[in-house]
């Protein structure tokens, strides 16, 4: 499943959804989708996702890689994504839905594929 994020003020961000269910609940949400928030909410929810994410955001969001660390036969390591930087972007449609008091609402998107 991909869950897309959207506010009137900012692009959309779309994500896996199993990691948009974690940083929703890092917001104080319930993580079910669909969803919304209404704009006098957002600061609230930027603010508890910062601090989420300060404390955890350098492990791996979603499935780590299933290789160690040195790889396999001399192979480099599948490199991982951080919980962090899978956040940057919906931050970012945080921090603007914040600055705008604008709500922000969350759906599993369509991706077109069978």
């Amino acid at each position: 499943m991909l869950v897309t994020f959207s506010t009137k003020v900012s692009a959309d961000i779309t994500m896996f959804g199993d990691v948009a269910v974690e940083l929703l609940k890092y917001m104080g949400q319930t993580g079910v989708v669909p969803g919304a928030l209404l704009g006098p909410d957002t600061p609230l929810a930027l603010e508890r996702l910062k601090q989420a994410v300060a404390i955890v955001g350098a492990r791996p969001a979603g499935n780590p890689p299933s290789t160690n660390d040195e790889g396999e036969e001399g192979e480099p390591a599948t490199p991982f994504v951080t919980l962090r930087q899978r956040a940057v972007p919906l931050i970012g449609l945080l921090e603007a839905a914040a600055a705008e008091k604008a709500d922000v609402t969350w759906r599993s998107a369509k991706t077109g594929m069978l």
